[in-house]
Formats: C-alpha cells, structure tokens, sequence
C-alpha cells in the first residue's frame, strides 16, 4: 500500500470530516500568507516599539506664576540644588516594567517574571545601593531589561521620577549607577481665605495638602492653629512646582509665605545659611521655629484641656488632666514639638501606645493613645517630624491623642507654658548682611505679589 493511502485511511478512521475541512482552510491560510512579501527593514513590531513611561503625577491645570513672572533668578533664591543628569539606556524591546504595588516585595515580583532567586541575590549583594530593595514603597518603579525569558541583563529601580539607580550584569555580577534627573522648575503663586479651616480652604485654591501642613508647622511657633484661626483669615504662599519634560511631577520647597490672623501679619521667608541649614525668618531674621510648636497636630479641635479638677470620664471621680486632648481620626499625623530624643516607644498601661521625647533644658512632651509609631526608643527627633498617628489605644473612648508637657518633672498646661518658654533665634549680627542680601529680592517681589492679589481678592464683588 502506498503511503498516501495508508495516510488517508488514518485520516479517516481518527479525524470526522468537519475536523479535515478547518484543518484544510487553515492550510490554505498559512500558505497564503507565507507567499506575502517580507516587510522593509523599516517596519517596526509592537513589542520593539514598547517604551518605558516614568511613573508620574497628571498634569495639573492651575495657575502659576513663571520665574519671568516673578523675576527672580534660580542663583539668588536659596535652597535650589542642581543635580546631574546620567543618561538612560534606549528604552525598547526587552524591557518589562512593573510598579511596586501594596504588599509587593522582591521575591514575589522576581518569580512572576520567571527570574530565579539567584538573579536576586545577585542584585542583593551588588553594593550599598541595593539596600533601596529593603523597603519598596507603592510606586516605586522596576524596569526589566530581559533579552530572553529568565535572562536579566539590567534592572532600572526609580523611587521616584527623579531618582534611582541602574543595576548592569557584568562578569562578576552587578554594577550600579545613580540615576539623577533635573526638573524643571516653575514658582506657582496662591492665596486663600480661611472661611472653615485652613486645609479646606488650601485644598480650594489647589495648595499641595503637604504644603497647607508645612505652612502651619512653619508659623506653629507663632499661631495655634486649631485655636487661633477665624473666618477672614487670609494666606499667601510661593513656592516651586516641578515639570520633567512638560509634565507634572510634584512641587519644591515653600519660598515664601504669610498669614494674617486677627489683622496680625505674619510673614516667612526660606533661608539657607552657610552650613548649608535652610530654615524660615521673619523679614528681619527671627526664626519662626520657636523653642516648642503650640501644637502637636495640624487643624483640628481640643476635646479636653488641661485641668487638675477634671472629673474622669470612665472612673466618674475627680482626676486632674494633666495634659491636652485633641481629637483626630485614626491614623492623622503626631509631630514632635521641638527636637529631642525618643526615651519610649512602646505601650504603657492606659496611655496606650505611647511616645516620650526628652528635651533640652529638663522639657519632656508626651504623646498616648497612638494607633502606630513612626520612631523608636534612642532617635533622634526634629521639631515638626511626624514620631506616630493619632488612635484610640489604652484607656481612650475614642481616636484622639493626649498630649503632655513637663518641666522639670512637673505638668504644666501647653496651652499657657509656651508664653514663658524662650523666644526664638535670630540670625547672628555678623550674618545679618548675608541674610539681607539672599532674601532681599525674594521679599521684594513676594510682597508686590501679595499686594496685588490680596488687593484683587478684597475687592467687592461685580453681584
């Protein structure tokens, strides 16, 4: 029997009919397309055309005032600093990213991509610079530079748009490159009315919320503001906003800023002295970080104060408060309010999870109820650093933080202590005429904004 016949009866015997007539039309398919001419070399596959996107913020529709706006040159305003630029490898082919996301960690991300944990060790012990595999935070990006399955040859980490590091296979293993890009900087101007609390009205005019925080750390010395503010308040801030490659990627220090409340004019102004320490000053060089911040949260109310007669809301017997209650949901920032060092961190019967910051000149601040801490027993603190988040542990009846405040081991009321603590730091007489100098344009031209717009915002309405 000839061979053709033997096929054809095995055809016929395992395969039905309808099978034969799709397998002939997919024949006759392929054959088509085999005889179709080869494309030029100028054609291009959606996979080489795959390019790696920096992970960005959207761009962002509100009003800036530019550098010619303002008129003010990069040179003379302090605390900008120019990094370098180390040129990316061509984004194309082999590439694979992926965006850290909640709950991700190396080894999980590695197997997904088929990589082995061999290569990850590799990456591992490839210098100093891995440690940034320590803690991967949501957003981070990893680009995946693989020619074939389970071969990686580079991988690009960005922490942020900015920043990060490219790790190279070598012989050895890896070699790593930072990774620094410049953004473009552009001042963004705005002013506000507080007509409920500070952040609504910052979030009205668009303020970045770790600004509206910022400015009311910045004049925390100076203004309680969960107290002192009232409807009419107004507020100016300057500061800089950052574009990589005409996109929004974030915003910059505060340059300037100011605050009236109750007619009383505040104003700050970023300076740099030449330790290279950046802080904010009054126009005439008083530093608006006072020894203690008046309080330890940013904009919300006091549900009990200070009182050594206060009748105790569980034990229903009289019980002095010797601290300040601010209420807060869960989970809202704790800052130090001044700098110091962390002498507990743990939890401790009805306070709860509790932190203590020892201070100079026999201070000590006490923050109970935490949900979290954000430091440990020994660190070091800085005024403002957020040290824990607002809970409801221990003895609470509900999410808000206790705070106290000792002088030489003696409860004293925050509230009224503050005005008999030492006054603020000016700049030193010899440095005076460099502080005048650095600031004197910048003042200038913020105050003429200031007159303009709040003189535009004060005027009565067309209605």
């Amino acid at each position: 029997m000839h061979l053709v016949d033997v096929a054809k009866q095995f055809l016929q015997r395992y395969y039905p009919q309808k099978h034969l007539r799709v397998a002939a039309g997919l024949a006759v398919i392929t054959t088509v397309l085999l005889l179709l001419p080869e494309p030029d070399g100028s054609a291009v596959t959606d996979q080489e055309r795959l390019t790696i996107p920096v992970a960005t913020g959207s761009q962002r529709d509100v009003s800036t005032v530019s550098a010619a706006d303002v008129d003010i040159s990069d040179s003379e305003i302090e605390g900008f600093a120019a990094g370098s630029h180390t040129a990316a490898p061509s984004d194309t082919v082999t590439w694979q990213n992926v965006v850290v996301r909640n709950g991700d960690n190396l080894s999980a991300i590695f197997k997904r991509l088929g990589l082995s944990d061999q290569d990850m060790f590799r990456v591992l012990n490839s210098g100093e610079e891995a440690a940034v595999f320590d803690r991967l935070f949501p957003g981070y990006q990893l680009d995946f530079m693989m020619p074939t399955a389970g071969e990686l040859t580079q991988l690009r980490v960005l922490i942020s748009p900015l920043e990060g590091f490219m790790f190279t296979r070598n012989d050895q293993g890896y070699t790593v490159e930072p990774i620094v890009k410049v953004a473009d900087l552009v001042k963004a101007f705005r002013v506000g009315t507080v007509s409920d609390s500070l952040f609504m009205a910052g979030q009205k005019e668009n303020i970045p919320a770790e600004h509206i925080m910022e400015m009311a750390n910045i004049f925390g010395g100076v203004i309680d503001f969960i107290l002192d503010p009232r409807q009419g308040d107004q507020f100016s801030i300057l500061y800089d906003e950052q574009y990589l490659d005409g996109e929004y990627i974030g915003h910059g220090a505060i340059l300037a800023t100011q605050y009236i409340n109750n007619d009383e004019v505040f104003t700050a102004i970023r300076y740099t002295n030449e330790e290279g320490e950046a802080g904010y000053y009054s126009p005439e060089g008083e530093s608006m970080r006072k020894a203690f911040l008046r309080s330890p949260l940013d904009v919300f109310r006091i549900s009990s104060n200070f009182n050594p007669r206060r009748q105790h809301p569980i034990l229903n017997t009289i019980r002095a408060h010797k601290g300040t209650d601010y209420a807060a949901p869960t989970g809202t920032p704790v800052r130090a309010t001044s700098h110091g060092s962390v002498t507990w961190a743990a939890r401790k019967g009805s306070f709860g999870n509790l932190v203590v910051v020892k201070h100079e000149g026999g201070f000590e601040t006490k923050y109970a109820h935490l949900s979290r801490y954000a430091v440990r027993k020994g660190e070091k603190v800085r005024q403002g650093e957020v040290i824990g988040y607002v809970g409801a542990t221990g003895g609470a009846t509900g999410p808000h933080l206790h705070y106290e405040f000792l002088m030489n081991d003696v409860h004293q009321n925050p509230r009224t202590i503050l005005d008999r603590l030492p006054k603020a730091v000016s700049i030193e007489p010899g440095e005076m005429d460099r502080f005048r100098s650095k600031t004197a344009r910048l003042l200038d031209h913020f105050q003429n904004l200031n007159s303009i717009q709040l003189f535009s915002l004060n005027q009565p309405s067309a209605d």
